[in-house]
């Protein structure tokens, strides 16, 4: 289980830049963020310290522990609390929608942050580095934040996307129950910045969409 804020690392993130992110204090309060996956060091000096988007969220959700995501995040990324739905989760009640629409938005604006920060052009239009080691988390936030739902676990509805990894190292795969739905999910990872088509599996002939980051 994961440990609850202290107050001293509370008051840190509540203190930070509003629009930025950016945070200020010891190098040891920043360091120990920084572990916990709630803020990133700037590659470029000054190096400042900014907050990651399970940092945004750790700011608004008071007195909840961070929850962990099951894959290791990568120092500097948003993962470490906010995990991104890829398909094939468990089905949320209802009245967890609305704090879950919150954790969605908030995550959102925190990667444009980060592709802001990390970025050499500063661009926010195109996957930063974070998304492009983490492709099935990168797409499926994405796709959330775009309000596409994703599939719940087989019996439990929730009839949605799907993103799975596949055998090319740059590029995720995203299913869809029909063509309209799956037509959207691309025109949707196309305007967050990724290149995407739709193809077909031999074997099944179950049409998918093939997305990967844009570099340019």
């Amino acid at each position: 289980m994961t440990r609850p804020l202290t107050p001293a690392q509370r008051r840190l993130i509540e203190a930070a830049d509003p629009g930025t992110g950016r945070l200020k204090g010891t190098e040891a309060q920043l360091t120990a963020l920084v572990k916990r996956g709630l803020a990133f060091r700037h590659p470029r000096p000054p190096h400042d310290h900014f907050l990651t988007p399970a940092g945004h969220r750790a700011r608004e959700t008071e007195g909840e522990p961070p929850r962990k995501e099951p894959e290791t995040p990568s120092p500097g990324g948003p993962g470490g609390v906010f995990a991104a739905r890829v398909g094939g989760e468990a089905v949320p009640p209802a009245q967890a929608e609305a704090a879950r629409l919150r954790e969605v938005r908030s995550a959102w604006q925190g990667m444009l942050e980060l592709r802001r920060m990390t970025n050499p052009d500063a661009s926010t239009d195109r996957p930063c580095a974070w998304e492009r080691t983490h492709l099935v988390q990168a797409a499926a936030l994405a796709l959330e934040a775009s309000g596409h739902r994703p599939a719940g676990r087989e019996g439990e509805g929730g009839d949605g996307y799907r993103v799975r990894d596949t055998p090319q190292p740059d590029a995720v795969a995203v299913y869809a129950p029909d063509a309209d739905a799956l037509r959207a999910c691309a025109e949707t990872l196309e305007g967050a910045g990724w290149q995407a088509g739709e193809y077909t599996e031999p074997r099944t002939r179950r049409r998918y969409v093939l997305a990967s980051p844009r570099r340019v």
